[in-house]
């Protein structure tokens, strides 16, 4: 009787002892996930706090909101305003993405609801590439292509037609502008944007389309309200990832923006993104005191205006979500 006892406990000891490991193993991979979650923060906390001691020696001297909103940048006097390539940030961003984002919903609907298979194995390759391309190519294309063009036709045309309105006034245009640095980059964020919003828009089931054809819905009523509705924070997920892409963007800006540090007060006027600021400057007469703690400045107000935006856009998007 006691041999049959021993014989049956030691099996069950066995796995018990088999249970623990695993218990073990997996609370042990638990953590392992969870700290590579956290790596993300960490560098971002890591970035933050970098930049934040180098521009301690700037703070000391001028406040916040001095830098700011201060218009003037004269280094060599000491004179440090950072208004006119925030505003200059601001303008080549925003235009970039009224340019884009229209076209690209319209392209990712089309090849995500009419386009044949054919077409979509066509375009999607190409798409990927536009992705790919280097930033300093788009700007070499911008040089050769974009600023003439803006120069001998747009402006001209817009400034004899709406002149009037101060946006499109122009005065003495050389083509490198706001308008030619909004379009270079609304070029290299759409395919971001259509890549992500056709990725989600498919992610729909068929049978919701069905149900709603059935109905007697046509097919742009099912794509607006049964589709878009279900995919709409992805689709604002997708607009915001081509917004941080253009907000950091620099190499394409520069080479076709103008790089003048005053506010634009027109779409022709040229501008100077904090972006620019950095890589043209950084590097150089840094023997200049605070001209190095200035530029990290601009570097951390750039990062503080990207972390606004996705933050703000993802609280957003969870309210969307919920609703």
């Amino acid at each position: 009787m006691q041999d049959e006892i021993t014989l049956v406990a030691k099996p069950i000891s066995v796995a018990k002892s088999l249970q623990s490991v695993r218990r073990r193993k997996d609370r042990l991979a638990e953590k392992l996930l969870w700290l590579n979650s956290m790596v993300p923060l960490f560098i971002v906390v890591a970035i933050l706090a970098a930049l934040l001691i180098r521009t301690l020696p700037i703070l000391t001297s001028h406040s916040i909101g001095e830098l700011i909103t201060a218009q003037v940048w004269a280094p060599l006097k000491g004179e440090f305003g950072f208004y006119p390539f925030i505003m200059g940030t601001v303008w080549v961003t925003m235009l970039a993405m009224l340019l884009a984002v229209p076209p690209c919903l319209l392209t990712a609907i089309y090849l995500a609801e009419y386009a044949r298979p054919s077409l979509i194995a066509l375009t999607k390759p190409l798409i990927d590439l536009l992705a790919a391309i280097p930033s300093v190519v788009y700007g070499v294309w911008g040089l050769a292509t974009i600023v003439p063009w803006v120069q001998g036709f747009l402006a001209p045309t817009l400034g004899k037609w709406l002149g009037f309105i101060p946006l499109f006034a122009t005065h003495n245009p050389t083509g490198y502008s706001v308008l030619a640095g909004s379009i270079v980059l609304a070029v290299m964020v759409a395919p971001f944007i259509i890549a992500v919003t056709y990725e989600v828009m498919r992610t729909v089931p068929h049978g919701l389309r069905e149900a709603s054809l059935a109905v007697g819905a046509t097919r742009w009523q099912t794509i607006k309200y049964a589709v878009i509705p279900q995919t709409l924070p992805g689709i604002i997920a997708g607009t915001v990832l081509g917004v941080s892409r253009a907000l950091g963007e620099t190499m394409a800006v520069l080479m076709v923006v103008g790089n003048v540090a005053r506010p634009p007060s027109s779409i022709f006027d040229p501008a100077y993104p904090l972006p620019a600021l950095i890589a043209n400057n950084y590097g150089e007469m840094l023997s200049i005191p605070l001209y190095d703690s200035a530029l990290l400045s601009a570097a951390l107000i750039l990062l503080l205006i990207v972390l606004f935006f996705n933050i703000t856009s993802t609280l957003i998007l969870r309210r969307i979500s919920g609703r």
